[in-house]
């Protein structure tokens, strides 16, 4: 047991500022990015508890920070976050309404899940000032005021950022929309 802690403790040092950075990179909210990070390294501590060997720890606590990563971003875009654009009659869309029900079977399932990791990948592709302005406003609910209080930035270009991370968003997510929406 104490040769098991050893190896949790040295792994935790060796690895938390990196691992830290990787996280905060991916999500804006310091307290989430740091409930990542420690759902992450006690995976890790269940992992060693189990006598499940791990060669690459390094390698593993970045893929299951990764995971965590995308499971927290699926949670989010699955609580009916409204989307950017009125539906017919001014009524708002949810995300939800926009991606295969959960319960629509494993194919539904299963283009649910690549969406939704292709939204991932284009958000990754943002620069960092645009993806952060995006996740805050549509996927955290933030008002532009509270972001240009916070950030110091003026709410004309929050707006700007915001603006062209969409026409990135829908040019780089248009075929995969039309791949699984369009007949």
């Amino acid at each position: 047991m104490a040769e098991q802690d050893d190896r949790i403790s040295k792994a935790f040092e060796r690895e938390r500022a990196r691992l830290r950075k990787f996280i905060r990179r991916r999500v804006p909210n310091e307290a989430d990015a740091e409930d990542v990070l420690q759902d992450v390294f006690s995976e890790l501590v269940e992992a060693e508890r189990l006598m499940q060997p791990l060669q690459q720890v390094g390698a593993w606590l970045f893929r299951v920070a990764r995971n965590r990563i995308i499971d927290r971003f699926r949670k989010k875009a699955s609580q009916a976050v409204e989307a950017t654009y009125p539906a017919d009659g001014g009524t708002r869309l949810f995300l939800d309404d926009l991606l295969p029900g959960l319960d629509a079977g494993p194919e539904a399932a299963y283009a649910r899940d690549v969406l939704l990791e292709e939204l991932d990948a284009a958000l990754e592709e943002l620069p960092p000032q645009q993806r952060d302005v995006f996740i805050a406003h549509e996927l955290e609910g933030r008002s532009f005021q509270e972001l240009a209080a916070e950030t110091g930035v003026p709410v004309s270009t929050l707006l700007s950022r915001k603006h062209y991370a969409v026409l990135h968003l829908r040019r780089r997510l248009r075929e995969i929309y039309r791949e699984f929406v369009e007949p």
